[in-house]
């Protein structure tokens, strides 16, 4: 089995669709609709290893919740990768600052996406 991969995201149609995608390349894949239950999540999941983060959620945004996954032991090393529909140059600087190691544009490039979780993880 590969990495255990988290997807965060408010959408749960965004979900079912990546995670079929990831599950068909043989990753574990588990999911949260919050940041919220995201952070309560890999507190209690020391196998997630990467976490693709919906920068666009009610409630608490992925900014927000970078920066508190990136403040909290241990999982603060966890690779973030930032998703987001948001495409401007400025969008991806501040997704980086907030603590992501890398970022994807939505509609989602699923060898892009691959490579990038290869690569950081």
């Amino acid at each position: 089995m590969k990495k255990k991969i988290l997807i965060v995201d408010d959408d749960p149609r965004n979900i079912f669709a990546l995670k079929l995608t990831l599950k068909a390349k043989g990753y574990d894949v588990a999911s949260s609709l919050s940041g919220q239950d995201a952070i309560a999540m890999l507190s209690n999941d020391s196998d997630i290893k990467v976490v693709l983060m919906d920068m666009m959620m009610p409630d608490m945004d992925g900014y927000q919740t970078m920066k508190i996954i990136r403040e909290t032991e241990p999982v603060s090393k966890t690779v973030i990768i930032a998703v987001t529909a948001q495409a401007m140059p400025e969008d991806r600087e501040k997704c980086l600052e907030a603590g992501a190691d890398a970022y994807v544009t939505k509609p989602i490039n699923v060898d892009i996406l691959l490579n990038t979780i290869e690569k950081l993880s």
